[in-house]
């Protein structure tokens, strides 16, 4: 199936708007996900949404707050937040150029490739990716994906476009606090040379392709083998087999015997019939 883009607008370079598409550069790796089961009755544990002394609250009723203290919370509609004009939704501005070497890797965070939206975008797309690839500069903007807004470094890869998102300088922890138990002295020179000399002999290319997750490889092979193994526990949730949508027949039962109740009461205050003589 065809990746969906995450965000749709224009790439923009002074007075130059290219129409582009953003998509996520990584994908789901194929390890093992599981369901929490409760084991008494072999059905799957569902979450719901409640509030104490009400219960579960449908999700037209819940929105955003913000804590300001005591808990007291400003209430956000998701109208208020849409409002909120940002010229990134819908443009991504480069209005910085600097040398890749120049961030800290620290700043890294997520890479996505950019592609031209049509065949008229993809001359001046390729102009902005042979220019990034020349100077061997990235280029530096914001753009809104997900109702976030992100810093971004672009540079040229392959035939196309990569972004990496970027932390901003108040995400990230000062090393200092982490690294203050260290002692800060030089370590023995002899040791450092024979650390170097290691170094040296292992260095090689990177190459992605040597390295495997053998965690999941090593899951999946259990996992296999619990399936061939017969005696090996495992339950059935049936409950949704037996009636489409289960959790509308809680709400049915519920409406019935509503109903129920409401005609009685219906009943209770008609006036009673006299008896014929």
């Amino acid at each position: 199936m065809a990746p969906r883009a995450l965000w749709k607008g224009q790439l923009r370079l002074s007075l130059v708007a290219i129409p582009v598409e953003i998509y996520s550069a990584t994908k789901p790796d194929g390890r093992v996900s599981f369901r929490q089961i409760h084991r008494p009755s072999g059905k799957k544990v569902r979450y719901e949404k409640t509030v104490p002394e009400i219960g579960p609250v449908d999700a037209a009723d819940i929105v955003k707050g913000y804590e300001i203290g005591d808990d007291e919370y400003l209430l956000i509609d998701p109208e208020e937040i849409d409002a909120i004009k940002l010229e990134t939704k819908k443009t991504f501005e480069l209005v910085q150029f600097v040398d890749f070497r120049d961030i800290p890797p620290i700043y890294f965070n997520k890479p996505y490739y950019i592609v031209p939206s049509d065949d008229l975008a993809e001359d001046a797309y390729r102009v902005v990716r042979d220019a990034l690839r020349q100077t061997n500069k990235v280029g530096l903007g914001q753009v809104t994906m997900r109702g976030k807004e992100y810093l971004a470094a672009v540079k040229a890869c392959g035939d196309g476009l990569l972004m990496e998102s970027l932390h901003y300088e108040n995400e990230l922890r000062e090393a200092d606090q982490i690294f203050t138990g260290i002692e800060d002295a030089p370590a023995d020179v002899e040791l450092v040379e024979v650390a170097t000399s290691l170094i040296e002999r292992k260095s090689a290319p990177f190459d992605a392709t040597a390295y495997t997750d053998k965690y999941a490889a090593a899951l999946r092979d259990l996992l296999e083998a619990k399936r061939k193994d017969k005696k090996a526990p495992r339950v059935r949730d049936d409950a949704e087999r037996e009636v489409a949508g289960g959790d509308k027949v809680v709400d049915l039962m519920s409406a019935l015997k509503q109903s129920l109740k409401t005609a009685r009461a219906a009943d209770s205050k008609k006036p009673k019939r006299k008896k014929a003589s």
